[in-house]
């Protein structure tokens, strides 16, 4: 059975920067069995961030839209997993306010981090707090889950302004903030198509450049993302082909070679 103190050894071995900003996906039931369950594992997260900046997603686009268009920072659940959930009900955790994409965070810099994605009309938009993991250099965490689940690679495609990822117009959405002050947010929305289930193919990539490792969070295989590295790879790569994630393909060896920058006869 895993304990807080077995989940803290865990966090080191993965190498994540105490003092740092990270940004954690995760799969609770990967995880395997903890003494204190879900609250244990907060409690682990907790600690060893205690001097820097612990982040989870607390995503609402499932039920937020224009038949439903009004998001309250207090009330409205997370979609994204029970860790995202209990973590945003948290004492002195702080939401931010975008309609579909907000996050949760706690510790140094958090109301900085959080405020204004309520005047944010993409879904994860360069000046957001999906923007500031790059500006932080975060580290994102996937336990027990894959690219497929990297929010933070959305918003490199949206920065790269691919075509057809998000929709052309406006949803009239409504943001409620912790004070009661209503925010109109005007969104334009992911188009529907599950580009982000094609992110998988870039892995190899990024594991030979150094913008990815991989290890255990208790039983859960755990990727860690580099996010000023991997945007750096996913820019170089959506440049030459910005229809990288249009399709489910694989990608040839001849190209994995290429851009994980290994000789071509290797």
């Amino acid at each position: 059975m895993h304990t807080k103190g077995s989940l803290l050894a865990d966090l080191e071995k993965l190498s994540i920067n105490p003092k740092g900003t990270v940004l954690v996906h995760s799969s609770y039931k990967k995880i395997g069995e903890v003494n204190g369950r879900a609250d244990t594992v907060l409690d682990a997260f907790e600690e060893y961030m205690k001097d820097g900046l612990l982040v989870f997603p607390a995503h609402t686009w499932s039920y937020i839209n224009a038949k439903n268009p009004v998001f309250s920072v207090k009330d409205s659940h997370s979609i994204v997993g029970i860790l995202t959930e209990l973590f945003r009900q948290r004492e002195h955790t702080i939401r931010s306010a975008h309609p579909t994409h907000s996050v949760s965070a706690l510790g140094k810099d958090a109301v900085e981090f959080t405020t204004g994605d309520e005047y944010c009309t993409t879904p994860c938009a360069r000046e957001s707090a999906w923007g500031r993991l790059l500006d932080r250099n975060a580290q994102i965490i996937l336990v027990g889950v894959d690219l497929r689940r990297n929010t933070f690679m959305h918003g490199v495609e949206e920065w790269a302004d691919i075509p057809g990822r998000m929709t052309d117009t406006y949803e009239p959405l409504v943001s409620i903030l912790e004070d009661g002050t209503r925010v109109d947010v005007p969104s334009r929305r992911h188009t529907g198509l599950a580009w982000h289930e094609h992110f998988w193919k870039v892995e190899e990539i990024l594991l030979n450049r150094g913008a990815m490792h991989i290890g255990k969070f208790g039983d859960a295989e755990t990727r860690v993302c580099d996010a000023k590295l991997l945007t750096e790879v996913l820019m170089e790569m959506l440049k030459d082909n910005p229809d990288l994630f249009s399709d489910n393909e694989p990608l040839s060896e001849e190209t994995i070679k290429y851009y994980s920058k290994l000789p071509q006869n290797a």
